[in-house]
């Protein structure tokens, strides 16, 4: 079912199981070792002393190593130790669904790993960012719990049409930015499309919101107070750029309230604030606060109005506890709700498991109902016993009529009624006419059966459906690995380059073959420093003075002739000087 030994990964949802591929260790290159580990020696170097204090511990905790990518079944036999597990997607899944894993204590990590080119910072998800970042702090409790009820209350956030298409040019966008060879005008054309839908989505969605408030959190949130703040946000621990920037004074620090939700991002720029949390805490209260103003939990016509607009697939739970899952549009002109309607495969459920006979294919055309009162009864209609529905005159094999305060009136032969834990959820009608006090008909006996929803009131609205497995159908978990990447004979040769320099420093090898190797380097392309670089610590570590010196006089020079690289360059030749955190580093 799964790729990964772990309890928690065993027991997901199976509609969850079509994101998960095989991570395939073997299509990580020399260079993406090289990568990982320039990164997660700055990381370590710099977050020692900003991160918040479980990051460091987290990381063997996690099932990280410095030295290279983390193969997911180690990270699995470690985080199952506190209770969560992990999965390799192939970059990015739907927001909700990756909230969905959240919620089941599984965190989702990308199986690719970002280019040279885009070492500081990508907006793309990666291991370097899923890994790293995520989950060195999943095991302070508070954190974790805080993860994971984040999760929950985002699988049931509503999205509008807007949020997907925002998704769809975000993911294009990270796509065409880590592309090899990709032109300027791919990237120009990608950044257009972004920042059009971007400046065009109206209103915010409850996603959205969210989404603020997971961003400003779980991704770029600090910790302590605003005089003396730790990193706690992936974002920030996982990008060697973003960690050193977000500290400068220019960066404004605000206290951590749900005003949050009000204060959007760009992935693609530097944040020119972030918010501080006292503690876990208070992350947790703001994130319950904002839940009690969402569809979930407030219900009402408005809710329904945010399920129509998503254009999705949500669900709607009537008073007396139906879930109708489908996507839903207008029932009637009507300031107050009368009914709901659904324009596509709609299932009917309860307590999350549909309902026998009630599923996407019997209900293939849709599926609409009244919603409200009788017409002089107080007493909601699914509070009625089998006794009190006789007297009303529903009796099974008769027909009844049904008179709503709104207008609505139901004429037909009952067929069925369907309880629940003594709860009357469906009448089924056979030979029906639904029409209002205008005569407009709403549903007619050609049609076939009328399954009428029962329930005084809509208590709760969320996005997808109340029984995902049985409506989107069981994943296999059996995904193809990604492909492995296709290199020019140049980039080829490089990586040979970097396998043989990796193979001097883990089997300590003849450190005087490297002498060869960096005069093979063609300063002219911007992918040779991190090879030079790595020969600098061997030669500084193995005291080949004269190795190091033409080494840094490489690096040096790749500085003249690349400009945008004077800042990583110069923090690896400080680090690969330092012997105190080299030392620390090998422990």
């Amino acid at each position: 079912m799964n790729h990964y030994d772990n309890p928690v990964v065993a027991q997901l949802p199976k509609h969850l199981l079509k994101y998960i591929v095989p991570q395939d260790y073997s299509r990580y290159t020399a260079i993406d070792q090289a990568v990982w580990r320039y990164v997660m020696r700055q990381n370590y170097a710099y977050l020692r002393k900003i991160a918040y204090y479980p990051y460091i511990p987290g990381l063997t905790k996690a099932g990280l190593s410095i030295e290279e990518v983390p193969n997911l079944q180690s990270m699995n036999d470690a985080l199952k130790k506190i209770g969560w597990g992990a999965v390799t997607v192939d970059g990015f899944i739907p927001p909700s669904a990756f909230m969905e894993f959240q919620a089941h204590r599984v965190l989702v990590i990308a199986a690719d790993i970002r280019s040279i080119d885009h070492i500081s910072y990508t907006p793309a998800p990666d291991i370097i960012h899923e890994s790293s970042g995520h989950a060195p702090i999943i095991g302070e409790p508070e954190y974790a719990d805080y993860l994971q009820y984040f999760g929950s209350v985002g699988t049931k956030a509503l999205s509008s049409g807007k949020d997907m298409e925002l998704y769809e040019a975000i993911r294009e966008l990270s796509i065409v930015k880590e592309k090899e060879g990709a032109s300027q005008e791919e990237i120009d054309a990608a950044e257009s499309k972004f920042e059009a839908i971007s400046k065009n989505m109206g209103e915010p969605s409850e996603m959205a919101l969210l989404s603020r408030l997971h961003w400003w959190t779980v991704e770029y949130g600090l910790i302590g107070t605003l005089e003396e703040p730790k990193i706690y946000g992936a974002g920030l621990l996982s990008s060697i750029g973003e960690s050193a920037n977000c500290m400068r004074p220019e960066v404004s620090k605000l206290p951590y309230t749900i005003d949050a939700i009000n204060y959007a991002y760009d992935i693609t720029q530097p944040q020119p604030q972030l918010f501080v949390t006292a503690d876990f805490h208070q992350v947790y209260d703001v994130l319950d606060e904002f839940a009690n103003q969402m569809a979930f939990r407030v219900g009402g016509k408005e809710s329904v109005d945010k399920a129509i607009d998503s254009r999705t697939v949500c669900t709607v739970v009537y008073s007396s506890g139906l879930q109708v899952s489908g996507v839903f549009v207008d029932f009637a002109d009507s300031k107050e709700l009368i009914g709901v309607k659904t324009s596509s495969p709609t299932s009917l459920a309860f307590e999350d498991k549909q309902l026998e006979g009630h599923g996407k294919n019997y209900h293939k055309d849709g599926f609409s109902s009244p919603v409200g009162l009788l017409k002089g009864i107080s007493k909601p209609l699914e509070d009625f016993s089998v006794h009190e529905l006789s007297e009303l005159g529903i009796v099974q094999g008769k027909p009844a009529e049904l008179h709503f305060e709104s207008g609505l009136e139901v004429r037909g032969l009952v067929d069925a009624l369907t309880f629940r834990n003594d709860r009357l959820l469906i009448i089924s009608f056979s030979d029906c006419t639904v029409k209002d006090a205008s005569g407009k008909v709403y549903f007619q006996p050609e049609w076939g059966t009328y399954d009428m929803a029962v329930g005084h009131k809509i208590v709760s609205v969320f996005a997808g459906a109340a029984d995902k497995d049985a409506y989107e159908g069981a994943g296999t978990g059996t995904g193809e690995p990604i492909a492995a990447g296709v290199y020019s004979d140049r980039v080829k040769a490089l990586q040979e380059v970097y396998q043989s320099i990796r193979d001097v420093r883990e089997a300590e090898g003849d450190v005087d073959t490297l002498v060869k190797k960096l005069a093979g380097l063609d300063a002219n392309f911007s992918d040779t420093w991190l090879a030079a670089m790595e020969i600098l610590e061997i030669a500084l570590d193995r005291e080949k003075q004269d190795l190091a010196i033409d080494a840094e006089g490489y690096l040096r020079m790749m500085k003249t002739k690349h400009p945008e690289l004077d800042k990583l360059i110069q923090d690896g030749i400080r680090l690969a000087k330092d012997r105190n955190i080299s030392l620390t580093l090998c422990q």
